[in-house]
């Protein structure tokens, strides 16, 4: 394709103010931004002014018309089912924030109606195209490390309300998304993107308060209530008989708060996976050192690398790196881990199907 493709950006909140539409220079080549689409005029209206794109529209519907080529959904967590759903069946190729579906029978639904229509799916996180994880991926190719047996995953943020966060808290805390959804998603990306998926899982869980109060930002003084367990750790058994264990939780301080450790007979390394400033450690019998990682960004997972891979793939005829299967692998992870912790028992993670 000769000229960029055309965009539509679905929600304007804390994500795409912080991470996306600031982004969105360094994939000129690729993409502009046509529209911009939320349900506030105003924001809307901000948006629009505050990043040059010149169509604005409040109705996400206004992303199937014609003039857009592919569209990134930035929408709340609950809603992201319904809109994936109508884009995957307009044939509308489109990159999702995470989670794809809220179920597994959701995102069968939304991989089944993209194939149906030809469209293309990418889904968050891109944890898969971030620069320390080729990395990580490289190594273990390698065979560096040897047999790999054991992986050791976290994945947690500070007690609520977080600070500097001007967002809404609400939906993090609720039974549709929680710390799982929101941030176990990531090192369960790479654990399973790197060394295949998982067989079955063993977890526990714990909900440290019933809720708590807003202080900061546009929605302080609300009362947000905690619906979910927000302190979980799981024992996951790959299918290739790699077994790794998983923590999750809105209620600790860590100095490394989502990392991965792969450790196999010869050796083993460490994977910030959301900062790509920082090098993986590796250690085997030769000694222990810092890989360095080739990165734009200089804090946080760097998002518009989903959209680049979802770009990259339409101009070059072949599958995301990011796609349907492995978004819905994660899914049906996550879904076994919070069955497991409800009822004490060991629980078969469901297959995706083809």
């Amino acid at each position: 394709m000769s000229t960029p493709y055309r965009l539509a950006v679905i929600g304007v909140g804390d994500v795409a103010y912080r991470d996306y539409l600031p982004a969105m220079p360094r994939i000129a080549d690729l993409a502009r931004i046509e529209m911009v689409i939320a349900r506030d005029p105003a924001r809307t209206a901000a948006a629009a002014r505050d990043f040059g794109i010149p169509r604005q529209a409040n109705d996400w519907r206004a992303a199937l018309e014609d003039g857009i080529d592919a569209v990134i959904n930035l929408t709340p967590a609950p809603v992201h089912g319904k809109i994936n759903l109508a884009l995957a069946q307009a044939g509308r190729p489109f990159y999702s924030e995470k989670p794809l579906a809220r179920d597994l029978a959701e995102g069968r639904a939304i991989r089944a109606a993209a194939r149906a229509s030809g469209g293309v799916i990418a889904s968050a996180p891109s944890v898969m195209v971030y620069p320390q994880v080729m990395v990580a991926q490289a190594i273990l190719v390698s065979g560096e490390l040897g047999p790999i047996h054991s992986v050791r995953a976290t994945a947690t943020t500070a007690p609520p309300p977080w600070d500097g966060f001007v967002g809404d808290h609400q939906p993090y805390f609720t039974s549709e998304v929680g710390p799982l959804s929101d941030m176990g998603c990531y090192p369960l990306h790479a654990l399973t993107g790197l060394l295949g998926p998982v067989a079955a899982v063993s977890a526990m869980g714990r909900r440290t308060r019933d809720g708590f109060d807003v202080t900061e930002g546009p929605f302080a003084g609300d009362h947000v209530p905690v619906e979910v367990d927000d302190n979980l750790k799981a024992i996951l058994q790959m299918k290739n008989g790699i077994l790794a264990s998983l923590q999750v939780a809105f209620c600790i301080r860590q100095r490394d708060s989502c990392h991965v450790e792969i450790s196999g007979e010869d050796g083993s390394m460490t994977i910030a996976i959301l900062d790509p400033t920082a090098p993986l450690i590796v250690s085997t019998r030769k000694g222990t050192r810092e890989e360095p990682v080739n990165h734009a960004r200089t804090d946080g997972p760097d998002h518009i690398l989903g959209v680049q891979d979802l770009l990259a793939s339409l101009r070059d005829g072949r599958d995301p790196v990011i796609g349907a299967d492995l978004a819905l692998h994660v899914i049906a992870v996550r879904t076994a881990i919070e069955e497991a912790a409800r009822s004490g028992a060991r629980v078969t993670v469901d297959p995706i199907g083809e």
